[in-house]
């Protein structure tokens, strides 16, 4: 049994209740609300241990990509679809993924079609996933579906881990950097000023400027803090905005450095994305459609719109991506030779796998140009420190000593 919390209406006294209930499922506490004189108005799932177990307790990639697999095989050897989807549920690990299972044999039982049993939860099965499922249904081929889908998930999945590996070890220097320097202001700082003081003399500027940002970071930390929180709230917030967003998705595809990898990476992802969705039996005008949310970025989508409102119009694919400036200008080229010769859908996983190679080598080009980068960084950062603390201590033992 899950525990809910809700926020419903008293049709006894209009009166508004909130408060909480055992259930199997959402939809089950809501009829048990209503057989109760209540109309429901809010049902949430409250989930043990608070934020860190609403963190944990989430369907991952590995869960959806390990239920597509096996839900393929379990179909593909003949099983009736909820005899199948019962079996993978009592496989799987994740409390999540279970009770999303759950939900969907109770809604396959109840004569739904797979696919708007999965369009259900929204959160877990995006638009390609659903689209694959519901072309596999159509054409008898669910098993082939499930395993393109499949297939699609891991090489994303794939392409993003290697890209967040590649940030690990820059991210994990900045952190000694700024940690080294907090240590210093904070410990060493004080005690040069402490000795100048003793003397009588006067402290070099850099010295006193480092003098009096550890005096303020000592005594008013709790405003550093505060500052850095609003900032922090008040970016995240501005970047879920259309406007944020925006920039936010233009700077990737311009940033010096990474922009030739962002690149490449939206293409892979249209292209692969759109491969799957063709093969599968998608018109053009849905999987262009899909693949625009699918890439995850508004620039690139919407010139993905652009071109299908061209390929409406009677245009060829390749003619109305070929203007589009983030367009890389491989993707135009190889989806022409599909046109010309019927197969679109292994030109655009020809140039997927293209991109998604040059984006390998392009991750490993990073790598390798960053190490020499944070070097510099922490020398200039090592050599300031030396100059603001050691230079005056060495320039005060010369001076006692003559």
């Amino acid at each position: 049994m899950k525990k809910f919390s809700y926020e419903a209406r008293d049709q006894a006294n209009n009166k508004i209740v909130k408060s909480t209930v055992q259930a199997e499922s959402e939809k089950a506490a809501a009829k048990l609300l209503m057989d109760q004189g209540f109309t429901p108005l809010h049902i949430n799932e409250e989930i043990e241990g608070g934020l860190f177990g609403r963190l944990t307790n989430r369907v991952t990639s590995k869960d959806r990509i390990v239920f597509s697999r096996q839900l393929a095989t379990l179909i593909g050897a003949g099983l009736p679809l909820s005899q199948s989807l019962r079996t993978v549920l009592e496989q799987t690990q994740g409390k999540a993924m279970q009770a999303v299972i759950e939900e969907i044999i109770t809604d396959v039982e109840g004569g739904q079609a797979l696919s708007l049993a999965f369009g259900k939860h929204p959160k877990v099965f995006d638009n390609i996933f659903l689209a694959l499922v519901e072309a596999g249904e159509a054409s008898g081929t669910l098993d082939e579906a499930l395993q393109r889908i499949a297939a699609q998930q891991e090489k994303d999945a794939a392409m993003l881990g290697k890209i967040k590996g590649a940030m690990i070890y820059p991210a994990i220097v900045l952190v000694v950097i700024i940690a080294v320097l907090i240590f210093m202001l904070v410990t060493v700082v004080p005690q040069v000023q402490g000795l100048y003081a003793s003397m009588n003399k006067p402290l070099p500027a850099l010295t006193q400027g480092l003098v009096g940002t550890a005096n303020f970071v000592t005594h008013y930390w709790y405003i550093v803090l505060i500052i850095l929180a609003v900032v922090i709230y008040f970016t995240m917030q501005y970047f879920r905005t259309d406007s944020g967003i925006k920039v936010k998705d233009t700077f990737k595809l311009n940033v010096p450095m990474f922009k030739g990898m962002f690149r490449k990476l939206y293409m892979a992802r249209f292209t692969r994305t759109g491969q799957t969705l063709l093969s599968t039996g998608v018109a053009m005008l849905d999987m262009l459609r899909i693949s625009a949310d699918a890439v995850n970025n508004t620039i690139i989508s919407a010139s993905i719109t652009r071109a299908a409102d061209k390929v409406k119009g009677g245009k060829a694919l390749s003619v109305a991506l070929k203007p589009e400036e983030y367009v890389l200008v491989l993707v135009p080229q190889m989806i022409k030779i599909g046109e010309q010769s019927g197969k679109i859908d292994e030109m655009m996983g020809k140039t997927a796998q293209v991109y998604e190679d040059e984006l390998d080598a392009e991750i490993k080009a990073i790598s390798t140009a960053i190490e020499p980068i944070l070097m510099v960084v922490m020398a200039v950062v090592a050599g300031g420190m030396v100059r603001a603390v050691l230079f005056p201590i060495y320039s005060l033992v010369c001076s006692i000593s003559t």
